[in-house]
């Protein structure tokens, strides 16, 4: 397959490039940058070197790329990708945006959260959360990649969510990620000397993965869901953990929550789980596509509180990207993703 990639200078561009190069079935054709049209991606990230020379174009020549492509990749902001998706709607492209653009089936959400009007509403569109969503990916022409705070919470809380086994407006999700989601370009508070030896919280209440979150879960659960989610940045590269909090309904046991994770999960190759009492880190799954989940039941309280831990830009981006690619292509699920995680 003759794949681009649409901004493949953020961190989740080049981390798409290291993971389709070692694709048997993709070829990469394109890849663009308007802020470094001309440059060679080499020269920009050059742990790429003498594996990608490719020189980045600008995507103002969209159609020249529509036709020699597959599969469109974008790695834009949001806001960026819905251009692209409206000027490739007359080519047989399929597209996978990383970003949020293609996220919500409902797009007044979108505007609300993202603050920018939605300009392709009429998009044919799915939720690129493959363990999920695998049937409606298959057919689909714009897979919204789901983002990386949310496939570690949404993963964690689905098999909950499905079975009923907790009360839907008790919900609390405490994720840490590494600085590398905040993006690659300079800010104050990814300075070295700001971060480094810290732990801080950010965007309380207010986060924009929170209404994703809650969307899948009332698709899993038939019900109105309004949970809390609340950010935390840690002074390392990559990897999110999130600890998620429900209270249990009265007649729920650990046996019946066991049997839950283990119903969804139990043949999902890139979901290893822990089981109970289980303790999940970030080191355990860097550069992998894997997502480690453990849960515990706090019988005096009668909350179960789940860990997951997935690699931010690998299950949370990239990796998730190319998952779904598969999926789409009728490729098998784990080709190009079957690595062991890095350690230490």
């Amino acid at each position: 397959m003759k794949v681009s990639v649409i901004g493949a200078t953020g961190y989740a561009g080049a981390e798409l490039l290291r993971i389709l190069y070692q694709h048997p079935q993709a070829e990469v054709v394109h890849v663009t940058s308007e802020s470094h049209t001309g440059e060679r991606i080499s020269a920009l990230y050059p742990h790429l070197r003498g594996l990608y020379d490719l020189e980045l174009e600008s995507m103002k020549d969209i159609s020249r790329i529509g036709e020699d492509s597959d599969f469109v990749f974008i790695g834009l902001p949001h806001g960026h990708a819905m251009e692209v998706g409206k000027a490739l709607e007359k080519f047989p492209v399929r597209i996978i945006d990383l970003g949020a653009d293609y996220r919500f089936s409902n797009t007044a959400v979108y505007e609300e959260w993202y603050h920018v009007p939605h300009t392709h509403p009429e998009a044919e569109r799915v939720y690129g959360l493959a363990e999920l969503y695998r049937e409606e990916i298959r057919r689909a022409k714009i897979i919204g990649n789901a983002g990386c705070f949310t496939t570690a919470s949404i993963l964690a809380l689905a098999p909950l969510a499905k079975h009923r086994l907790i009360d839907m407006n008790t919900i609390i999700v405490d994720a840490k990620s590494g600085v590398s989601g905040a993006g690659r370009s300079p800010k104050q508070g990814n300075h070295f000397p700001e971060l480094y030896d810290s732990f801080k919280a950010y965007n309380v209440a207010h986060h924009r993965h929170t209404p994703e979150i809650e969307q899948a879960l009332e698709e899993l659960s038939g019900e109105t869901v309004v949970l809390n989610f609340t950010p935390h940045l840690v002074p390392m590269s990559r990897g999110i953990l999130a600890t998620c909090y429900g209270t249990l309904k009265q007649e729920i046991t650990a046996e019946m929550v066991d049997a839950a994770f283990q119903k969804m999960y139990g043949n999902e190759y890139f979901i290893r789980l822990l089981g109970r009492n289980g303790y999940p880190a970030t080191k355990d799954v860097r550069g992998s596509n894997f997502c480690d989940i453990a849960w515990h039941i706090d019988e005096r309280t009668r909350r179960v509180i789940v860990l997951s831990a997935i690699d931010n830009l690998v299950k949370g981006a990239a990796g998730q990207a190319v998952q779904n690619f598969n999926i789409a292509c009728g490729f098998e699920e784990k080709m190009g993703l079957d690595v062991v995680p890095m350690y230490p």
